[in-house]
């Protein structure tokens, strides 16, 4: 336990896939904004390939050069090699088996993608991918497309077997400028409550998302304060994350992020170490 607050990150993109910067460049960035710790968490869907992910043949190439800044760095900033891995049911789950021979230090388990026999659809893309994936896939129902999000994420909580739970609330992403649902109505707060629950069963961390503000999508961070209450009465440890795609965002709205948890009743985030999660006072 430890009773100094420190600066961490272990939601962070590079170049090896959609992200606007180096890894080198990305671990300059942390240490000049004085970071402790930097976790990198390339997007996949191993073993397939999508653009904006890690292509299925880098991934070795991916963590050499993580270890290779571990080791660089090692006097400076506590670096961690992860991958953020996607579960799209029949297709990729978020297991370390899966990942074994790449020797990944931690997993972030996300939902994207939700989809039909006929089409698959990423809910954080475009407002016009989000409506024409609600239209094409579930009819015109908001309510149904928003339902099956959260029931994805709870199998892949179930199936699953992974560190932290990206984002566990995406599909609020472009929810501020299309006003698609309510997020005080009855249904939906059940939704959130019966995925909180999961994830408190699951034994992961939730991770406090700062990743829409720092690209202009929202003003808040993911999960809503609602749902952050949920989390807490159910003791399901939290991390903060910036889901960083180029330095400057590398810490965006962190004071937020911890003023959102020490609301809901954190006085402390978890972190990872070389023997397991810790925690840091927020």
């Amino acid at each position: 336990m430890h009773e100094k607050s420190m600066k961490t990150n272990f939601h962070t993109h590079t170049t090896f896939c959609d992200g606007k910067n180096t890894p080198e460049e990305m671990v300059q960035e942390a240490i000049a904004r004085n970071f402790s710790m930097l976790g990198f968490s390339s997007h996949s869907l191993y073993p397939f390939s999508l653009e904006g992910n890690l292509n299925h043949t880098e991934h070795h190439s991916y963590a050499e050069e993580i270890r290779r800044l571990k080791s660089k760095y090692a006097d400076k900033l506590s670096i961690f090699l992860g991958f953020e891995a996607d579960y799209i049911q029949g297709i990729c789950c978020p297991r370390f088996e899966n990942y074994a021979e790449f020797k990944p230090d931690y997993l972030i388990g996300s939902v994207h993608f939700i989809a039909n026999a006929k089409q698959i659809f990423a809910v954080d893309n475009t407002p016009q991918n989000l409506m024409e994936g609600i239209t094409n896939v579930f009819g015109g129902s908001v309510q149904e497309t928003v339902c099956h999000y959260f029931a994805v994420q709870r199998e892949m909580l179930e199936r699953g077997d992974f560190t932290i739970i990206g984002h566990p609330d995406l599909i609020r992403k472009f929810n501020g400028k299309l006003h698609l649902f309510s997020e005080t109505e009855e249904w939906y707060k059940k939704e959130v409550n019966a995925t909180a629950q999961a994830i408190a069963k699951a034994g992961v961390v939730a991770e406090i998302n700062t990743g829409a503000i720092s690209r202009g999508h929202m003003n808040e961070p993911y999960p809503s304060d609602y749902f952050l209450s949920v989390l807490h009465e159910l003791h399901v440890p939290i991390t903060i994350s910036s889901d960083a795609h180029f330095a400057e965002g590398i810490d965006c709205a962190f004071e937020l992020a911890a003023e959102r948890a020490k609301k809901a009743g954190y006085t402390e985030k978890a972190v990872l170490s070389p023997s397991g999660i810790q925690f840091t006072a927020l």
